[in-house]
């Protein structure tokens, strides 16, 4: 690590969604809060955080959004009522969402899309590299997808996006990259980046998912982009920038993820990793496993 690498410690979380493929839960509740099995699927990525060692979470949100911030604070009631009951492992699990990490909010106010919840993060985050976290794509624990994205930055410097190679059919669901090996067989250099492209027009399979390491010159960049696909100012079209021009805040590298990765974005993704992750639980995959198999022999 040198000077011109700083240790990576705030993490950004953009949560101002809608969540409208969600609809009617989340007329009222955020999407950020359905639950994955019994825990809401923002608490997994905050998780995600902690565990690289970022401990200084800041989550941008929205009107509507007030339960993020009741989820990991203290609810001395609740805690008071398990304690007299003598429920410490229901206990244990409230309080464990308030001691995650030291966390942060923002609102982001007009949805002009991700590129600019990312600059409503600029004030925070100030001149130092930082990670973003989209909620909607959780990385299981143990592949541990941000701390290689971290090491990758310290070494190199600039930013680093996730990138998975996915069928080039649906390609056009994701932002795509163009990109060139290294050393590292998980590494790429990336050269160019496309928002949602067009099958045929695709420079690769290689799709972004929902994980980035960037450098704070990605700010300026943001500043200056104009909206673009869906009206909206992308990341995409910033990262794009540094791409093309390391100059103005370092290499833009990708790390090919191939481990175990759950798609809550949609309502059929979101029932998929419910179901997978319930399987791998050890208090609740041997039963569930076996009603699953009763259930689609039997039934279906």
């Amino acid at each position: 690590m040198t000077p011109s690498h700083p240790r990576i410690s705030k993490a950004v979380i953009p949560a101002a969604g809608l969540g409208t493929r969600f609809l009617p839960a989340t007329k009222a509740t955020p999407k950020e809060m359905l639950p994955v099995v019994d825990k809401p699927a923002i608490q997994y990525v905050v998780e995600e955080a902690a565990a690289a060692g970022l401990s200084d979470v800041l989550m941008v949100t929205g009107r509507n959004k007030r339960p993020l911030e009741d989820h990991f604070d203290r609810n001395y009631e609740l805690e008071e009522a398990l304690h007299r009951k003598g429920d410490e492992s229901r206990l244990g699990k409230v309080q464990e969402s308030s001691d995650l990490a030291t966390m942060h909010y923002v609102r982001q106010g007009d949805p002009k899309g991700l590129g600019h919840a990312i600059l409503c993060a600029a004030p925070h985050v100030g001149d130092q590299p930082f990670a973003v976290l989209l909620g909607d794509d959780l990385i299981d624990p143990r592949d541990p997808l941000l701390q290689r994205m971290i090491d990758i930055q310290e070494r190199h410097g600039g930013s680093v996006i996730a990138l998975m190679e996915v069928d080039p059919a649906q390609i056009h669901l994701y932002g795509c990259a163009a990109a060139t090996p290294t050393g590292d067989d998980d590494v790429v250099v990336v050269s160019d980046l496309v928002e949602k492209p067009d099958p045929e027009q695709a420079p690769s399979n290689l799709a972004i998912i929902g994980r980035y390491v960037l450098d704070p010159a990605v700010f300026d960049v943001l500043r200056e982009t104009a909206p673009g696909r869906g009206g909206e100012i992308q990341i995409t079209d910033a990262l794009q920038t540094l791409a093309a021009d390391p100059s103005l805040g370092g290499p833009v590298h990708g790390v090919v993820f191939k481990g175990r990765r759950y798609d809550t974005g949609d309502r059929g993704d979101y029932l998929r990793a419910i179901v997978r992750l319930a399987c791998e639980r050890e208090d609740l995959g041997p039963e569930f496993r076996t009603w699953l198999r009763s259930y689609v022999t039997e039934e279906l």
